[in-house]
């Protein structure tokens, strides 16, 4: 590990795209080499095409970096992105068939047949896909970031009791909407509830990532999922209520027992970027709270709370994580660690 991998991230003037560069700033595994964003950006000094929003400083080096246009000709053979939906399914293609290994924050590529999508803790024998894809590189995807709490929480409850139904209501952060954002007039002293797709990738993503691996194929489970998604003037943290039917009904007790008890193969491999503790649980019923447990282990674990029976499911709870963190940048840098551990990228 002593020798740093060049990396690259694509939409890096966005505000994903700076999460990224917080992030792998001084990264024990990988260094940023190349920079690259739209043809309006490209050509200028990072520091001046990017409007900077992280909370720690631009690192001044990387300030110095000359943006480059997000074409498939960069030296650096793993790619970050974190462009916009709009132009990324293309423009990763382009990469993956130029031999490039991209980790895509982007919807794109979520439901290929034949590419990954990976919360590490939770289906990390997934990466078995990616033989089956006919590019000379390779895509693998990181879910929506509402989408990765909930399933974190899920995955032990599923592996140990076996899910039936889920119901979840989202609380979701301005953040997740991008920068500049919302218009204040919207959120401000309001909650909205519709956020364009997001409805759809609650319900269908948990389904491929819950998915048993068989000969390279997926097999999906029998589970019936409904969603409802808003957006609440909260800066940072989606909160989401789950109501859940298991196929053998648990105790308050064993469910307890298992969220603290999980641990998985980021855990196991102690990669730099996963947390010690995938869940925490709460017993304080005014917990989780996004300005108090955001941000635990750098924002990387999911906070659970207020488990308590319900009269229409099994169980009730809620869970947070950060969506810039856990849900974005740091949930697909911790992919890219887990295929540097597995030997997945001893070519680059």
């Amino acid at each position: 590990m002593n020798q740093k991998i060049n990396v690259a991230i694509l939409g890096a003037t966005g505000s994903v795209g700076q999460k990224f560069v917080e992030l792998l700033t001084d990264h024990p595994w990988f260094q940023i080499a190349e920079l690259a964003a739209s043809e309006r950006s490209s050509g200028k000094k990072y520091a001046e095409a990017v409007n900077w929003i992280m909370q720690t400083p631009l690192d001044q080096e990387i300030g110095e970096m000359v943006v480059k246009e997000a074409k498939a000709n960069l030296s650096s053979k793993l790619v970050f992105s974190a462009l916009d939906s709009s132009v990324a399914g293309e423009i990763e293609t382009e990469f993956a068939n130029g031999g490039y290994t991209v980790i895509s924050n982007a919807r794109n590529h979520r439901f290929d047949d034949d590419v990954p999508l990976m919360i590490p803790e939770v289906n990390p024998e997934h990466l078995e896909m990616l033989k089956n894809q006919k590019s000379t590189g390779t895509i693998i995807t990181n879910p929506n970031c509402s989408t990765i709490g909930m399933v974190l929480a899920l995955k032990p409850l599923h592996d140990a009791f076996g899910i039936d139904t889920i119901n979840v209501v989202t609380m979701q952060a301005i953040s997740g909407s991008g920068y500049p954002g919302l218009p204040s007039l919207d959120i401000l002293e309001n909650v909205l509830p519709f956020i364009s797709g997001e409805e759809d990738k609650m319900e269908t993503e948990p389904i491929k990532i819950l998915s048993s691996i068989e000969n390279g194929k997926l097999k999906s489970p029998d589970i019936k999922i409904s969603a409802q998604c808003n957006r609440v003037p909260v800066i940072d943290g989606h909160t989401e209520c789950v109501q859940i039917k298991f196929k053998t009904k648990p105790t308050k007790e064993d469910i307890i027992k298992v969220w603290k008890e999980f641990r998985s193969e980021p855990q196991l491999l102690n990669l730099p970027s996963a947390p010690k503790l995938p869940i925490h649980y709460f017993d304080n019923p005014k917990y989780p709270q996004p300005k108090l447990h955001r941000n635990l282990e750098n924002g990387m674990a999911v906070s659970v709370g207020r488990l308590r029976e319900c009269s229409l499911f099994d169980y009730k709870f809620v869970v947070l994580s950060h969506n810039t963190v856990r849900g974005a940048a740091g949930g697909t840098i911790l992919i890219a660690e887990l295929l540097k551990a597995k030997n997945l990228l001893s070519e680059i």
